[in-house]
């Protein structure tokens, strides 16, 4: 059903070591408006759907957003790559550092761990969908914010990416959202 290639959905080569940005990341890794929320979301949400084509979508949609946390994921993984415990501590990452070490877990960046509650899945396609397109401008403004703590290159560059493709879901969406309402009969009074 997938091939796999051993790539990502767009490149993520960062040279140096930013643990400040790093931290900042994490609020699209495991936060509530998160690239892991929005998979879960959508791929939750996808069995309601009246329609095969507004199923497809969040099914698509919601694997893509599992090729961003993988994006996230080897930014935070970069930008962390080589740091002391000291400089983890300093750069307020200390507790993180000791429960997880360098491993990358789904917390936001406070260090809150990822919950299922940050999902929102009510069964209705328009509130559904009506969700998700919240969802998506969240996600695009929360890009637009780590543009502007940084101005690495090697970051932006994925993070642009990132926020195009958030731009793209909210148009996907509500595309979804006229297909659904034209789906739903409309009632007689």
């Amino acid at each position: 059903m997938w091939i796999y290639e051993k790539k990502l959905e767009h490149p993520v080569k960062i040279k140096s070591k930013d643990l400040r940005m790093a931290k900042f990341l994490m609020a699209q890794y495991g936060g509530p408006d998160s690239e892991l929320s929005a998979s879960i979301r959508y791929l939750s949400q996808r069995y309601t759907m009246p329609t095969g084509k507004t199923k497809g979508l969040l099914t698509d949609i919601g694997t893509e957003e599992l090729a961003h946390v993988e994006m996230i994921a080897s930014m935070i993984y970069q930008l962390t790559r080589g740091a002391t415990p000291d400089e983890l501590k300093a750069a307020g990452l200390g507790g993180y550092f000791t429960q997880h070490d360098s491993a990358i877990y789904p917390a936001d960046a406070n260090g809150i761990p990822w919950t299922a509650a940050y999902v929102q899945s009510i069964g209705d396609p328009i509130t559904d969908l009506h969700e998700d397109m919240a969802a998506e401008q969240k996600a695009r403004t929360t890009y637009e914010h780590l543009i502007k703590l940084t101005d690495d290159p090697d970051v932006i560059d994925p993070l642009r990416f990132l926020r195009a493709r958030e731009v793209i879901h909210y148009q996907r969406f509500g595309e979804a959202l006229v297909d659904v309402y034209e789906h739903t009969p409309k009632k007689k009074y």
